[in-house]
């Protein structure tokens, strides 16, 4: 009789059961001993040690994670669990999440061991605009998000940073309403601030030029037309007039240059207009031509 039943106890192993009691929630304040800090800043509570009795008998899944319902509000959240060394029927919660269940003290709060799915994503929305002034807010929630071990969508949590408490609200959470985030990746995104608006563009009026372009691009201008001479004397051969040469057309503001090709520059120079006053035939230029001097006088002039 021993050996079949034995038998029988290692063919059905202990089937995990979840902790379902209630307990007397306080908040950390009301702890007895020394501030405890570290409670306020995370997403962990303080529980009894015998509740840690009956969560080894019950062979729960690790890790500890517990759903918390307030039954008067019917409000819900989800925490893990620090230390038990509270008193006996009694929980201490951080002050966050009893503002968010609703809780005062002395109220009694149910709590239920949970298994939770591992967080991929989540969207936090803060509560104060004086969370923009944050260097790097991803680094600074990451490291505020150390001290909790799930989240659920709808909780407003709180992190302290540079003296100061900012608070989150948790928009959503992937894969499921709540999520653990304990040894997961799990990408973040912001919402815009409460109360943040927008700064509103103002465009600038068009200020218009001090010269306009078209006094800036002369009309019927010819690069490399004016007359030229040779140092040898020889007339230039003519190899176009100026009547043959073709003359640029006028600038026209707006309407671009068809006939522009890439690698082309162009340096645009204002031109005199001709005077109109007739001007006197010049002589033809020849080269080394002209009375010339020595420096040394003829012996003829000498004795004279």
């Amino acid at each position: 009789m021993f050996l079949k039943f034995q038998f029988g106890f290692n063919m059905f192993p202990d089937i995990p059961r979840p902790l379902n009691t209630q307990y007397k929630c306080y908040s950390v304040s009301m702890l007895p001993g020394n501030e405890r800090h570290d409670v306020e800043r995370g997403g962990k509570i303080i529980m009894p040690p015998s509740a840690l009795d009956q969560l080894t008998r019950l062979n729960i899944v690790y890790p500890m994670l517990f759903k918390l319902t307030n039954k008067r509000t019917n409000r819900i959240t989800h925490c893990g669990v620090l230390e038990f060394v509270a008193d006996e029927g009694k929980v201490y919660l951080p002050y966050w999440m009893m503002h968010n269940l609703l809780l005062e003290e002395g109220d009694l709060l149910q709590i239920e061991s949970v298994s939770l799915p591992v967080a991929t994503f989540s969207r936090f929305q803060p509560q104060s605009i004086d969370f923009l002034d944050i260097t790097n807010p991803t680094a600074v929630l990451e490291n505020g998000l150390r001290s909790f071990a799930c989240l659920t969508t709808g909780d407003m949590i709180a992190i302290k940073y540079n003296q100061r408490i900012y608070e989150l609200c948790v928009l959503e959470s992937k894969p499921g309403p709540a999520v653990s985030i304990i040894e997961c990746d799990m990408n973040v995104e912001f919402a815009p601030p409460v109360g943040y608006k927008e700064p509103e563009r103002i465009k600038k009026p068009d200020e218009e030029m001090a010269v306009d372009a078209v006094e800036l691009m002369p009309a019927g201008f010819v690069a490399f037309c004016g007359e030229g001479n040779r140092l040898d004397g020889k007339k230039k051969r003519e190899i176009a007039t100026s009547s043959k040469m073709a003359v640029k057309a006028a600038y026209q503001r707006g309407v671009p240059d068809y006939n522009y090709k890439i690698g082309t520059l162009r340096f645009l120079r204002n031109s005199r207009p001709p005077l109109k006053e007739n001007k006197e035939p010049t002589e033809e230029f020849k080269a080394f031509t002209g009375e010339g001097f020595s420096l040394r006088q003829s012996k003829s002039k000498k004795l004279l």
